[in-house]
């Protein structure tokens, strides 16, 4: 257990919890920090092959810690991986889910942006509202968000930082699923089980193909793209297994490797 956060396995489920419940779990550099450590971890063990991250208490993350900020608390400790330890995370393949529980603002909202899947419990707020106290969503949000929603439904979000809830979330295209209050985290467990039957090697491969693809113009020349994560797949031995276990009628033993 960290100062700021709690961890725990599950098999291959690697479940995160932001823990700073008295600030609504805002984030400052000592926090963004632990949070990078955390997600190195899950990123290099080879037995962790899906994330899920949720805050302690009736909030998400409320985003940037601006009372530690205005104070003047050292803020030299900001990790290169970005807000939660995931922001800037660009070249993690494998999946990492948001159990959104409450509320998601600024920095709070970027994280669950970037995650792969959002679970939003019925009680869920976000927003950006960076713009209402002189500042910009730039760990990504105004990147992101248009990229997920479209630009004209981003800049009316962003433009005025007004709040968005669960429903219209997942009306707007970028929560996955709501679920009952109390829930974000069995709603993300769903979808990580889900995840967990598929090959590894597969939905690293299949991620790292769509994100690496979307930076580039047009489908001809995603498809024509070199993705090492894919690579990586037709060497496995889950390349192997897959097919041999379809074939024999029984569920594959994926190795991951």
């Amino acid at each position: 257990m960290g100062k700021f956060s709690q961890t725990e396995r599950d098999g291959h489920l690697f479940i995160v919890t932001i823990d700073r419940p008295e600030v609504m779990n805002a984030l400052h550099p000592p926090g963004n920090a632990e949070l990078a450590g955390v997600f190195d971890e899950f990123a290099a063990d080879p037995e962790l092959w899906v994330a899920i991250v949720t805050g302690n208490g009736r909030a998400f993350s409320a985003g940037n810690d601006l009372k530690y900020q205005a104070a003047g608390g050292d803020r030299s400790g900001q990790p290169a991986a970005g807000f939660g330890g995931l922001t800037s995370r660009y070249d993690l393949n494998k999946p990492v889910i948001a159990a959104v529980n409450g509320i998601a603002m600024g920095g709070g909202f970027e994280i669950a942006l970037a995650c792969d899947i959002i679970v939003a419990s019925e009680n869920a707020v976000f927003a950006l509202p960076e713009v209402r106290v002189g500042l910009a969503a730039l760990a990504g949000g105004v990147h992101r968000l248009p990229r997920t929603i479209g630009t004209k439904q981003a800049l009316g979000m962003i433009l005025t930082g007004r709040r968005v809830s669960a429903a219209e979330g997942q009306q707007l295209g970028f929560v996955n699923e709501v679920v009952p209050e109390g829930q974000a985290v069995e709603g993300a467990r769903r979808w990580a089980t889900q995840i967990l039957e598929a090959s590894p090697m597969s939905v690293r491969a299949s991620k790292q193909a769509v994100l690496q693809g979307l930076e580039m113009a047009g489908v001809e020349a995603a498809s024509a793209g070199r993705y090492p994560a894919v690579a990586e797949m037709v060497a496995s031995e889950d390349f192997i297994e897959g097919p041999r276990a379809f074939a024999e009628k029984r569920t594959p033993n994926w190795k991951g490797r």
